[in-house]
């Protein structure tokens, strides 16, 4: 019986390797789908799109009748709706998507979508006969913990596009991070299915580093927020001047949502999920007082998770501060996701202590 479950498990493993590599094909065909929404959408009616959408903007409101004490009608202008990221930023309307307003644009966008719905499915199966293989949770080395991170950013993505918010403009950054982090996964982190060391024996192992991939995940969607509000910022501050961008610059820019829109959704992600990455440091500590005997012990892993929780701290705090909205809070926000990253490849790899992965 032993054999027979090891032969099952060894099985369950290669089908795990297989499944992951079709779903990086099927995000493959993603990504080129995503390129052609992009490409057909540039064309003539984008142009016509933006500029209906300035004109509307900068033009005078519809007019709006009302009744007076008299019986009468007066006229009153409408007023108008603006998101501001900051006191004095510009009024500019989001753009209108990735796919420009055009139908055959709009197609390619929802095959992308639909290929990226059939990915994320092929590699959550991965997921789960990975954890099949190894009977345990699927993220107890480098491998498993970044299929998984890509699997929950994909899901998050989708998660969006479900409650009808406006983020398909994501998509293609968003594939092509996920190409990246699995072919680093199968290329240079892949470890053969194996078990944990005693200590890591943990019903916590499920709650704490499930909700550390989370957050690392959607911590990820609002960094790409706050990047494309660097670019979309800077290019209406183009704009601004009185200087014309170049035609594939617009074209790009034109489709995307505001920064003002930018950077409330960057805002809202990175704040929304922060209480969950505070649960995440304490559930860490629970569990090394289970199994090291002490709750804190400075370990190069516990220091950087801290040093990323202060980070986002401090970017939550310099945001909701007007002063410090806009690009400034964007570069805190990179800045932090930049420590969440050397948290997980740099301390991982170069620096040892108890939670660095032997053999990664």
């Amino acid at each position: 019986m032993t054999l027979l479950a090891a032969a099952t498990n060894e099985s369950l493993a290669d089908l795990s390797n297989k499944v992951v590599y079709a779903s990086m094909a099927v995000y493959t065909l993603a990504f080129f789908a995503h390129i052609t929404e992009w490409v057909f959408g540039s064309r003539s009616k984008v142009g016509r799109t933006a500029a209906a959408l300035t004109t509307a903007a900068a033009g005078a409101a519809p007019a709006v009748q009302v009744r007076t004490k008299g019986g009468g009608t007066a006229v009153l202008d409408k007023p108008q709706v603006v998101t501001r990221s900051a006191a004095g930023s510009r009024d500019v309307p989001d753009g209108p998507g990735a796919a420009g307003g055009t139908e055959k644009g709009d197609l390619y966008g929802r095959i992308a979508v639909s290929l990226t719905v059939l990915g994320f499915l092929i590699e959550a199966a991965g997921v789960v006969s990975r954890a099949m293989s190894v009977e345990r949770a699927p993220w107890g080395n480098m491998y498993e913990f970044s299929v998984t991170f890509s699997t929950v950013a994909v899901g998050a993505y989708l998660a969006l596009l479900a409650l009808k918010k406006n983020v398909r403009w994501l998509g293609l950054i968003l594939i092509t991070t996920v190409l990246l982090d699995l072919g680093i996964a199968t290329t240079w982190l892949y470890t053969a299915s194996d078990q944990l060391v005693p200590a890591l024996h943990s019903y916590w192992l499920w709650i704490h580093v499930s909700t550390a991939i989370f957050c690392g995940a959607v911590f990820y969607i609002g960094a790409a927020g706050a990047v494309l509000y660097l670019f979309r910022d800077s290019y209406e501050a183009h704009l601004e001047a009185g200087r014309t961008p170049g035609r594939f610059r617009s074209s790009v820019m034109e489709r995307l949502p505001s920064a003002a829109s930018l950077d409330k959704f960057s805002y809202r992600i990175n704040a929304a999920v922060f209480p969950l990455w505070t649960f995440t440091i304490v559930a860490g500590a629970i569990w090394a007082g289970d199994a090291w005997g002490r709750y804190w012990g400075w370990d190069p892993k516990e220091v950087w998770s801290f040093v990323t929780w202060v980070a986002y701290a401090c970017y939550l705090h310099a945001r909701a501060t007007a002063g410090w909205k806009g690009r400034k809070a964007a570069y805190l926000a990179l800045f932090a996701f930049a420590c969440w990253i050397w948290n997980y490849y740099g301390v991982n790899i170069l620096l040892s202590g108890k939670h660095s992965y032997a053999g990664v």
